[in-house]
Formats: structure tokens, C-alpha cells, sequence
């Protein structure tokens, strides 16, 4: 008899055995899918592992395989390598992993199609100026409807007359802030029709263009030898903001081809690839394939299977998935602001850091690696400076352009002596109106999305919480709900307080949303209000696949001139008509109750300040903040990042922190908070038998409660000495003795390793 081992995708420990039909076992090979029953009706497609005749233990029913759904693998060898030190290092189980690296598409049973997309056109009756007038005019009385319609004809170039841009409804509905039901209501009236239009094409016909790579400045070119020298070496890539460490890669990347080698270029934020993409495509044409969540599934499986052809991509350009698919030939390996917390999958499982599962894949495949930033992790700087890797720099900016001047800006002295009110100093409005009016443009950073985080009634002190978690809901205004940004629950405003039934309800902070709608007023008191048009980057205006795109696109050509927020505004982005950066509350990023917050604050606001004065004049910054005297406020006016690194790996190594411990958090998740805090008591106490002082803990998290699940943390503060393999093998040791009480049959534990 013959048996096979295989992978569900499921959050289970181990592999599952099945037994092969004996007219089966000559199609199979290791690394293909099979159709797999489980449970008493469920079937899932599982991963082959391996096929072996040896009869598994124990007295149960092993059931056959269904069928082979691949004519071949669909994983190489070393994929599944690095899927087990994925599932052993960060402590999930490879079901999880499978869960992750595969694109869905590959995980459903029968025969993948392409999804299609929706797009939106006007109908055939008004195709024509006057018969659009007459719609307009017909919707006076429905003023959302006339929104979507006006949206729609700037989106597709009919307010200018020129209809030559596709519509998708997603983005008609993300930019006029519709929702379905307006949509529709206008393909009722035969104003708009929809149409779908098969998605997940490749780039098949790019031009490749060699030719297009530039030459190097005297200082690129140096750090380009260097980077050539440094060999097999890891090497941190610590260049200014604008010092050109892009073209250096290019350059990079051309040898590797040249080589018959292939390249990996990892970025942090999906938004980020949508620029890089350009510049790479102007090169390497259809040599490059970008990779991230965001793609269709189509498009992804698609990827995936030309990796695994004759003729694979020379170059994968995306976010941290990209590391999953398969490379033949990797030669190079480049991650760009390897600082970022991005690269670190937060949930669900595995709770994966790209960057570390990138150079450990390197470093099997023999393949080269660039650590890219300017403002290095500590961990990064602290392998550099011990030699672990090796450290080249880019100190001048390209065309030695002048780093952006910074101003701090004592926002507590404002409000004290009644100068400022609001969330923008005088100094602030004052450098955005200039730069406006000078047809310049200026980012506004706030690292904090919705309208208002808070919601309290002015009589009774009323707020709305969450049912599902322990936070407060957040105000959106274009949506007029209330929502949990852990759940996802939402809510209608309501009109009035619940308890008192007051209707004085006042929002507290401030989120970009708000912020828009203030600069809005504000600079419209001073005469600028004509001169504004403004673009917003966050979570909620960039869900659609394209919204990245268009709003990128519109600063870049600047059609809008004023960009407003979160933290993706910080990475990597490159305007060249931005003169003046405004950073909001620094002290909001400062007083997190984390010890990397500091790192995290020095890292976002000088990347920030960074998207100022990129080409021409020299760029300003505002930096607004309640405690001008500390130092890292100066280390970032100053852009010492040396003097910074050594301040905090000071308290790094008095508190036993990271880089000089490995730190694993554990958590507990149950229904009744009782049985989580018994739980966890007890499994402190098992490894705190093993651990001793380097266990803290249990405790309850910042935020103690979510989907209706009470929540436990325990860290661990574990010497980098300690051999990894086996401290994890004595953790799980200790949660699966505790787990054999009949009390935590439904309780949730999971790992944090090396959490952001």
C-alpha cells in the first residue's frame, strides 16, 4: 500500500497522511496538488509531500486521496525548505504557511478562471455634450447621484471633452464616496452602464530597454563598487533621502541579469511599487513582474506558473508575499527601507518578517543582498557595526541637492499664549500658502486615518465603544458611521446621547479626514482656498486596486498640490514639485507605549521630511511638537542618525532588549476572561520553571478584548546565545502540557516571534 503525506491549508500542526490509489501513484510527484477528504464531508486541496509505504501508527480509518489535480509541482525543493523554517522559526504550523504563500486561486478545487471587474461607461443614449447637460440638470434633486455622475466624467477625461481613461466601479465608488446603490441608480435612469472586463493580464510587450540606465554619479558609483566588493556579505545600504540608492539598483540588477541570474526587489508598501514599477519598466521592460495582494488572483497564479516555466521573470518587483514564489536562479536579493514594520505580517498566522525569510532564502541560494534605507533599523546598524554585515553609504544627496531645512515648531508655548488653534501652527499655514501660491506642492502627515477617534457626549461624558473590542469607535464623516478599526464593526452616528439623550455630541482629535476638511477652511480664511487641491492617502482611500495609482498619479502631475497622510506618505515616495513638509504631532508617535517608539518616530519623520525639496529648491519642514527638548527631536532636525543609534542602544542593552535578545510574545485568546487568565497564569508559571527571569508575565495588552475575545500576553526575553530551535521546541513543550486540561479545549495560544 502506498501512503502519502500532505499539507491542508488549515491552522494545523503537522502533516496528514492519506492512503493512494494504486492507478494514482504513478502521476504523483512531491509538490503537487491533490483533492484530499477531511472530516466527515469537506474535501480541500492539499500540498504532496511525500509519498512513502510505510503505515501510519495508531487504529484509524486512513482514507484514499480523491484525485491529482497537477501534471506537475507547482512548489520547488527549496520553496518547501523554506516553508519548514518559516513554520519552525516562527513557531506556525505549515498549513498556515501554505495558507500564506499560496495565491488563492491555487487553492481552490477544479479549474482557475480569471476573475472580472466591473467598469463603468455612460450609456450609448448620452454620448454626446448636450445629452450629459440634460442629465446633470435631471439630478438636481438627487444631489448624491449628480456627484457620482460629475466623478465619473472628470475620472474619464469627459469634463474635458477627452473620454480616453477606463472607469473601474470600485474606484467611481472609493473617489465620489458613493456607494452601490448610487451606482445603480444612475444604470436605472440610462445614464451609466457597467461592463465587465476580464482582469490579470501580464506585461508581455513591454520594450526591454537598456539603454535607459543612467550613468552614475562619482558617489553612486563608489557605493556601487563597494556593494560589488562586499561579495556574499550582506550588505546595509545606509544612503540619505534622495542620494539615488534607486539607480544604484538598477545598475545592480543589470549585472544580475547579465549574469543569467535573477533578482528579488522587495518594498514595504504596496503604494510604493506603483512608482518604482515605472522606472523599472522603462528599463528592464517585460523582463520585470510585480507581485503583491493586490493583484487579481488571476494575475497571481498566472505569476507563479511563469516562475515555474522555462522562461521565468528576470525580476520580481513587490511587497513582502513576493518572497514565496518560486526563483530557479536567484542571484540578488534587494530590500528597499528595510526598516519598515511592514515587512512583518502581523495577523493572521504566520506572523512572518519578509525581510529575515529573504536573507535566510539568499542566503541557501548563494544569492546577494541589499539592505536599502535611510534611517536603518537598529538591529540592521548593529549587525553592520559588528560586522555582520557590511556597511556602505550614500551621504549627499544626488546632484548634491541640500537636505530639507527643519523647523520645530513649540505647538504647547502656541496654545498657551492663544496663537494657535487647531491643529496648525500660523508657521505651518503660512509655508503651505506659500508654496501653493509659488504653483509648488506640500504633504501634511498625521499617522492617524477617519475623522475623529473619539466620539463624547458634552453633557454626560458618553462614548460609543466597540461591542466586539475594548477601543473607542472611530468617526468617519464621508461615511457618517462609527467604526472599530480591530473588527471592522460599525455603527450609524447617532443624532443624539444614548443615556442623556443630549444632542451637544463633540468629536476629540483628529484624523486625516479632519484635517483635510480644516486645511480646507482654514487656508480659504486666508485667500488660498482657489489655489487648493487636495489628495488624501490612507486605509479608507485606497482599498480599490488602482486607487494607489490614481492618486500618485494625479500629485505627480500635479493635478492635486496638497497630499495628506498616514505613514505611507513616508516611504520612498519621489515628487519632485513638493517644497514644504508639515508633520502634525510628533508627540502622538513619541508617547507609544512601545520601545521601539522612538526608533519608529526618528524613522517616519525623517522619511517624510525627506519627500521635501527633492529637486530645485531647497525644501522646508514643520515639525510640530509639545516637547522640543528632547533629543531625539534634535538627532532628526540634524538627520544623526549615529548619534541616535548610539543614544538608544544604551537603553536597548540596559533593559535587555532587541539587539541583544530575541523576543517572543505569547498569546492567549478566549471567549471568558476567567478561563484566559487562569490559563495564562499557569502557563507563565511552566515557563517561568524553564525560562526563569527571562519570562514577563502575563499581562493584560493594551487593548484587551477583541472579536469578543479576552486576551493575555506573556513575553519572553530570550539571549541571542540561546539556541533558537530548541527554546522554541520548549515553549511549545509547555503550552501543549497546559493545553491537556480540559478547561482550555477552546482556548487560542499563539506566537509573536521578533514582533514589530
Amino acid at each position: 500500500m502506498n501512503y502519502l503525506d500532505v499539507i491542508l491549508p488549515l491552522p494545523l500542526e503537522g502533516m496528514f497522511t492519506y492512503s493512494v490509489p494504486e492507478e494514482m501513484v504513478g502521476k504523483l510527484k512531491p509538490y503537487m496538488r491533490v483533492k484530499a477528504p477531511f472530516g466527515i464531508t469537506k474535501t480541500h486541496t492539499a500540498l504532496a509531500v511525500r509519498l512513502h509505504e510505510d503505515k501510519p501508527n495508531g487504529d484509524y480509518e486512513i482514507k484514499n486521496i480523491i484525485s491529482v489535480i497537477d501534471d506537475e509541482p507547482v512548489l520547488l525543493p527549496e520553496q518547501f525548505r523554506l516553508w519548514q523554517w518559516i513554520s519552525d522559526y516562527y513557531m506556525s504550523p505549515l498549513g498556515d504557511i501554505m495558507q500564506a504563500a499560496l495565491p488563492h486561486g491555487m487553492k481552490k478545487e477544479g479549474v482557475f478562471r480569471p476573475k472580472t471587474e466591473v467598469y463603468i461607461r455612460l450609456a450609448d443614449e448620452c454620448q454626446n455634450e448636450r445629452s450629459i447637460r440634460n442629465a446633470i440638470d435631471l439630478l438636481h434633486r438627487s444631489p448624491k447621484q449628480q456627484e457620482v455622475l460629475n466623478t465619473y466624467l472628470e475620472l474619464s477625461g469627459w469634463s474635458e471633452m477627452k473620454p480616453d481613461k477606463l472607469v473601474t466601479r470600485e474606484e467611481l465608488i472609493n473617489v465620489s464616496h458613493c456607494n452601490t446603490t448610487h451606482v445603480k441608480a444612475l444604470v436605472d435612469k440610462g445614464i451609466l452602464r457597467p461592463y465587465d472586463v476580464e482582469v490579470g493580464r501580464l506585461n508581455c510587450d513591454i520594450v526591454t530597454q537598456p539603454e535607459n540606465i543612467k550613468p552614475l554619479s562619482d558617489a553612486q558609483q563608489k557605493a556601487f563598487d563597494d556593494i560589488k566588493a562586499a561579495g556574499k556579505i550582506p550588505v546595509l545600504f545606509h544612503g540619505v533621502t534622495s542620494s539615488g540608492k534607486t539607480e544604484v539598483y538598477i545598475h545592480l540588477i543589470q549585472e544580475a541579469i547579465d549574469r543569467g541570474e535573477q533578482v528579488l526587489y522587495l518594498l514595504p508598501e504596496i503604494a510604493l511599487t506603483v512608482q518604482i514599477m515605472y522606472r523599472l519598466q522603462c528599463v528592464f521592460g517585460s523582463k520585470l513582474g510585480i507581485y503583491h495582494s493586490r493583484y487579481s488572483d488571476a494575475e497571481r497564479v498566472e505569476i507563479w506558473q511563469k516562475q515555474l516555466s522555462d522562461k521565468p521573470y528576470d525580476v520580481i518587483l513587490g511587497a513582502r508575499s513576493a518572497v514565496f514564489l518560486p526563483y530557479k536562479r536567484l542571484g540578488l536579493v534587494i530590500i528597499d527601507e528595510e526598516h519598515e514594520t511592514s515587512f512583518k505580517q502581523q495577523d493572521p498566522s504566520p506572523r512572518y518578517h519578509a525581510r529575515s525569510v529573504a536573507m535566510m532564502m539568499a542566503h541557501w541560494m548563494s544569492a546577494r543582498v541589499v539592505l536599502g534605507t535611510a534611517t536603518p533599523s537598529v538591529e540592521s546598524y548593529y549587525n553592520a557595526q559588528g560586522g555582520k554585515y557590511k556597511l556602505v553609504e550614500l551621504k549627499t544627496r544626488y546632484r548634491d541637492l541640500q537636505l530639507p531645512h527643519i523647523e520645530v515648531v513649540n505647538v504647547k508655548d502656541l496654545r498657551h499664549r492663544k496663537i494657535m488653534r487647531g491643529m496648525l501652527s500660523p508657521m505651518l499655514k503660512k509655508a503651505v500658502a506659500g508654496a501653493l501660491s509659488r504653483g509648488e506642492q506640500a504633504i501634511i502627515f498625521h499617522n492617524r486615518r477617519g475623522f475623529s477617534p473619539v466620539i463624547e457626549c458634552r453633557q454626560c461624558g458618553w462614548s460609543p465603544k466597540c461591542p466586539n473590542c475594548d477601543v473607542s469607535l472611530t468617526y468617519h464623516k464621508t461615511s457618517t458611521a462609527l467604526t472599530c478599526h480591530y473588527c471592522g464593526h460599525t455603527m450609524t452616528m447617532p443624532a443624539e446621547c444614548p443615556d442623556c439623550k443630549n444632542k451637544d455630541l463633540r468629536d476629540r482629535g483628529a484624523g486625516t479626514e479632519k484635517i483635510e476638511e480644516m486645511l480646507i477652511d482654514e487656508l480659504r480664511e486666508e485667500g488660498n482656498g482657489e489655489l487648493l487641491h487636495i489628495a488624501r492617502m490612507d486605509l479608507d482611500t485606497t482599498r480599490t486596486r488602482n486607487a494607489y495609482e490614481r492618486i500618485i498619479a494625479e500629485f505627480s502631475s500635479r493635478k492635486k498640490n496638497l497630499l495628506i497622510g498616514t505613514q505611507m506618505v513616508t516611504k520612498g515616495l519621489d515628487f519632485g514639485g513638493v517644497s514644504v513638509v508639515g508633520i502634525l504631532s510628533a508627540d502622538t508617535m513619541l508617547n507609544q507605549p512601545d520601545f521601539r517608539a522612538y526608533e519608529y518616530a526618528f524613522s517616519m519623520m525623517t522619511q517624510v521630511a525627506g519627500r521635501a525639496g527633492r529637486q530645485g529648491r531647497r525644501g522646508q519642514v514643520i515639525l510640530q511638537t509639545s516637547r522640543p527638548e528632547l533629543p531625539v527631536i534634535q538627532q532628526i532636525v540634524d538627520n544623526n542618525y549615529a548619534s541616535f543609534f548610539h543614544s538608544i542602544l544604551e537603553e536597548r542593552r540596559v533593559f535587555h532588549y532587541p539587539p541583544f535578545t530575541r523576543l517572543v510574545y505569547v498569546y492567549l485568546k478566549h471567549r471568558d476572561d476567567n478561563t484566559v487568565n487562569t490559563a495564562a497564569i499557569e502557563l507563565g508559571s511552566r515557563l517561568r520553571y524553564v525560562f526563569r527571569e527571562r519570562v514577563l508575565g502575563p499581562d493584560r495588552p493594551a487593548v484587551a478584548r477583541v472579536k469578543q475575545l479576552h486576551i493575555r500576553k506573556i513575553v519572553l526575553k530570550l539571549e541571542t546565545a540561546l539556541p533558537v530551535m530548541q527554546t522554541r521546541q520548549q515553549i511549545r513543550q509547555c503550552t501543549m502540557a497546559m493545553m491537556q486540561d480540559e478547561r482550555y479545549k477552546s482556548l487560542m495560544v499563539s506566537y509573536d516571534v521578533d514582533p514589530m
